[in-house]
């Protein structure tokens, strides 16, 4: 199995941090958030990973040279930033066919992959995808979802005013063919999943409740609220082998 894993973006609200550091990079406790991906991943048996690169490249490149699996990374240069479903449909080739792993580089989690791609294994067979969900503390900055009792997804919202529950989308997808397929069909350069592949996958999405730790590192606020909830520790344990 392959993995893309996002690392383009501005990270706009983590500013000043990110006029010299990528969002994937900035440090957990010392510890790049893009390396603790890259641990996780492969420690889960996944072959293969494709990184998109387009704000401040150079010191994304210069970590994978270093990395320990650096001749199983794919880097994706994108000049125009693509959306998550312009690089799905970009990187195809390089990620082969489904499943494929999608998971954003500026979130701190504690997802347990293979049980997660176990989870997947065992969706309906209507399904051609699974989406990880986690509780949140901030449901207005989610994507708000409602799951029938097949814990398929029947309705997400996306950052809400009035949220209606605190299931949110993590945004780690496990992803099927039928998704690449979809995706190609859209007459678009950039294409928004959360806004315009997922509505299309309403019953047919499957979910994974993360049962232990996850945020999205996307403004100082999450950063400093994630020093605070995760020890030195507990960082080395998300990137030792299980």
């Amino acid at each position: 199995m392959r993995a893309l894993l996002l690392a383009a973006g501005l990270g706009t609200r983590l500013l000043p941090l990110t006029k010299t550091i990528p969002k994937c990079l900035v440090p957990i406790h010392g510890v790049p958030l893009l390396e603790i991906w890259l641990a996780q991943i492969f420690y889960a048996g996944i072959t293969r990973v494709v990184i998109n690169l387009h704000h401040l490249p150079t010191p994304v490149r210069d970590l994978v040279k270093k990395s320990q699996w650096s001749d199983q990374i794919d880097l994706f240069d994108e000049p125009i930033l693509l959306g998550t479903g312009g690089t799905l449909r970009a990187t195809r080739e390089l990620l082969g066919e489904g499943p494929i792993l999608v998971a954003h580089a500026d979130n701190l989690s504690s997802i347990d992959l293979r049980a997660f791609h176990s989870a997947h294994l065992s969706r309906p067979k209507s399904c051609v995808m699974t989406m990880a969900l986690f509780d949140t503390d901030t449901p207005q900055t989610c994507g708000i979802v409602e799951l029938d009792q097949q814990n398929c997804v029947i309705s997400m919202y996306e950052k809400p005013a009035h949220p209606s529950g605190t299931l949110a989308n993590a945004a780690v997808y496990m992803v099927e063919t039928e998704v690449l397929d979809q995706i190609e069909k859209i007459d678009a350069h950039q294409i928004d999943f959360s806004m315009e592949i997922i509505p299309l996958l309403m019953g047919c999405l499957y979910s994974y409740h993360i049962k232990g730790y996850h945020r999205d590192i996307g403004s100082l606020a999450a950063l400093d609220q994630a020093h605070l909830d995760i020890t030195n520790m507990q960082i080395s344990s998300l990137m030792a082998p299980n």
